[in-house]
């Protein structure tokens, strides 16, 4: 009589997880899940005690007023006059660049000029009574009358960015980490300077403002801007904007940067701070806060 063989033994039927996956039963699974939870966490930490500390002061801003500003400015350039207190801002782009005299309170375009169409405005300088307005492949500085009369030119090589005053020089920026100080009325640069953090070059710098013995430039497609040292370059300082003009009001096409830094008088003789960015539609008045405020 023959013997039947006896069948195998069934294996253990595979789990099933309430998401529907499969998983092959492991009795040290638990203890490696463990594992992986108290390196993970444990790595964390690590990097929160030894994330490298910021090398300067990084200041944050509080917002005082919103001004209307014009929606359709490519902003460039921007200055508060000292006489009326009237903005006087520089827009950029290829045929619809402009230099325009803006009324703060109402946004209201007082004086529009525009360039000729070959021309693409960059950053704008108060300068002994008059306002210098760079190009930004032109190679031409145009000057003009506090009314926005044209004036003699000078010109330049290289690319045109930012420009901003320190009652003895012009001081500009080209899209690098290099600022130049330049003669206000022949141009020639009378002396460059590396911007650095913490000895690392800072490039894109954009907009300036010279104030209180410092420079102040927007960097491009950042929200921050740049405190130096006007001797040796090195940052000093960094604001930070964020938050200040939120995405979701800026152009879906990433045009919308902060730029344009200008700090004047109100009429009641308080210093006021004012920033605004390319199609922004505000003009930020802010109080820079410490930092832990």
């Amino acid at each position: 009589m023959s013997k039947k063989k006896s069948a195998p033994a069934p294996s253990p039927a595979p789990a099933v997880r309430d998401d529907g996956g499969l998983f092959h039963y492991d009795p040290n699974r638990k203890f490696l899940i463990f594992l992986f939870f108290l390196i993970a966490i444990g790595g964390g930490i690590l990097a929160m005690v030894l994330r490298p500390k910021s090398d300067v002061p990084v200041y944050g801003w509080k917002l005082v007023q919103k001004h209307p500003h014009d929606p359709q400015a490519f902003t460039q350039g921007l200055l508060v006059d000292p006489v009326d207190g009237t903005l006087v801002e520089s827009t950029g782009q290829y045929g619809r660049s402009t230099i325009r005299r803006v009324e703060l309170a109402t946004g209201t375009i007082i004086k529009p000029v525009p360039l000729d169409d070959s021309l693409f405005g960059e950053g704008i300088a108060l300068h002994n009574g008059k306002i210098i307005q760079l190009t930004w492949k032109e190679g031409r500085a145009l000057r003009w009358t506090p009314d926005l009369e044209p004036l003699a030119e000078s010109t330049y090589e290289g690319d045109g960015w930012g420009l901003t005053s320190d009652g003895t020089h012009l001081i500009m920026s080209t899209g690098t980490h290099k600022i130049t100080f330049r003669d206000p009325e022949t141009f020639e640069v009378v002396r460059a300077l590396l911007v650095t953090r913490a000895g690392r070059p800072v490039n894109q710098l954009n907009e300036l403002e010279y104030f209180g013995g410092s420079i102040y430039a927007n960097r491009l497609n950042s929200d921050l801007i740049y405190e130096v040292n006007p001797q040796s370059g090195v940052v000093t300082a960094v604001i930070d904007l964020t938050g200040l003009w939120p995405a979701s009001e800026r152009p879906r096409d990433g045009s919308g940067i902060m730029n344009g830094i200008a700090v004047g008088k109100k009429p009641n003789g308080e210093q006021m701070i004012l920033v605004t960015g390319k199609y922004c539609p505000s003009v930020y008045e802010i109080e820079i806060v410490p930092p832990g405020s």
